[in-house]
């Protein structure tokens, strides 16, 4: 696997840098927004503009490096980013920031993209588990350590917005400076959600609930921090130790999950995020310890949920589905993105910083209760039914083309059709998935 990394090296730099950039950015905005008096609702809307934004780009940006090809469109993206932030050091106020992290969550995903199908074409199928396995590790440290790095400084100055802006820049350097060769157009999966609504109804809700806690929490995490009085520095630890306990947690939940129903484990993490949520809404911890240890049992709930929620859908996804149903789910999450941290935003408004863990705690509550439900309605496939489980990066760190980094899918679907068809088992040959499976 190691000499792969010779031809990708830079690639990993620049994710790195733009990962580095995102974490300060996704940060310094929702603190100092809280310092300059925003009311929670608009800190809310911050998430729902860049949840926008992302999911405009994962659709959108494929159709632009068609026509200028990866480096041009990267550096764009990344160009577009550093003005952003920029612009948000420029204009402080809420409306302005709104939108303006809508342009960086646009230019982030077609960023990210970019670097994911570059990386994928230039990685073997044998090396790809072990390539998007050190990918993964890569971008995690990157934004833990731009968040980490708002403990070092006063969030009321530029330097934050500023070093943010550079590292974006800098994300261009590696791409633009590269002697490889650019790879071929994206690959776009056609989208098919009323079938992965018929495939597996409980994955389709799962998702959307799941990107309505993680969404909230991702954007308004660092405003309830504030408004119980938590420090730069704490709150910058708070949002870390749930991305890294979430991280960490995935591998024994795959193992779990591989060998048990995957609902009952899925429902496990949801009783287990609805417990943190309850002791949030309804002791309000404030102590700092106290609040980092029910953080990094929440991350870990919370941030495992996503990918026991793929494996699900596709244990009962047809042959050559794999790629359509993770960009469905991953669609359908940017949609739960959009509506919690609005929804999250209002009820810190009306109820104080308790308000977003009761949006966490409803999204769980129903997702626990639909999800008995669907137990009793059908049967767990057997244990040689069920597909691989695989990490998936948590938070914002992901596309569509991270899915091709998977090595359980060598081939997109339409690639997979045309090779299926001349073996007359092509998916015009299959039936669609049938309603109830899940």
């Amino acid at each position: 696997m190691h000499r792969h990394f010779g031809t990708i090296g830079a690639l990993l730099m620049g994710s790195a840098a733009l990962m580095f950039a995102g974490g300060i950015n996704g940060l310094i905005l929702p603190l100092r927004g809280a310092e300059e008096g925003f009311s929670s609702l608009s800190l809310g809307l911050l998430g729902t503009g860049w949840a926008l934004g992302y999911v405009s780009g994962c659709l959108s940006v494929p159709r632009l490096v068609g026509r200028v090809g990866h480096i041009r469109a990267f550096s764009v993206m990344a160009g577009l980013a550093a003005v952003s932030i920029l612009l948000s050091l420029l204009f402080i106020h809420a409306w302005a920031w709104i939108v303006l992290r809508a342009l960086a969550g646009y230019c982030f995903a077609g960023a990210a993209m970019i670097v994911e199908s570059w990386i994928n074409e230039r990685t073997p199928g044998e090396a790809r588990g072990g390539v998007f396995g050190v990918y993964t590790m890569v971008n995690l440290a990157a934004t833990t350590a731009g968040q980490m790095l708002l403990m070092t400084g006063d969030t009321g100055g530029y330097a934050f917005f500023v070093l943010a802006a550079i590292f974006y820049a800098l994300a261009l350097l590696p791409t633009a400076v590269t002697q490889q060769i650019a790879p071929q157009p994206m690959v776009a999966a056609s989208l098919d959600l009323p079938a992965l609504w018929r495939n597996s109804p409980l994955a389709v809700v799962a998702v959307v609930l799941v990107g309505v806690s993680n969404g909230a929490f991702g954007t308004l995490g660092a405003v309830y921090g504030a408004r119980i009085g938590l420090d730069v520095s704490t709150i910058a630890i708070f949002m870390s130790i749930a991305v890294v306990a979430g991280a960490a947690l995935q591998v024994p939940v795959g193992f779990l999950s591989d060998r048990m129903d995957r609902r009952f484990v899925l429902l496990g993490l949801g009783a287990v995020a609805a417990a943190v949520d309850v002791t949030f809404v309804f002791i309000a911890p404030t102590a700092p310890m106290l609040v980092l240890a029910l953080a990094s049992v929440f991350g870990a709930a919370v941030y495992a949920m996503y990918p026991v929620i793929v494996a699900h859908a596709n244990d009962h996804a047809p042959e050559n589905y794999f790629l359509r149903t993770s960009g469905g789910l991953l669609l359908l999450f940017g949609i739960g993105s959009i509506a919690g941290p609005l929804m999250g935003g209002l009820l810190m408004n009306l109820t104080g910083p308790a308000g977003l863990f009761m949006n966490s705690l409803a999204a769980h509550a129903l997702l626990i209760v639909y999800g008995a439900w669907r137990i009793r309605r059908r049967d767990a496939p057997g244990p040689r039914d069920k597909a691989a489980f695989h990490t998936a990066p948590v938070g914002t760190q992901t596309t569509p083309q991270t899915n091709l980094l998977n090595p359980a899918i060598e081939e997109a679907p339409e690639t997979a059709a045309r090779a299926g068809s001349d073996a007359g088992a092509g998916p015009e040959n299959r039936p669609d998935p049938q309603p109830g499976d899940g």
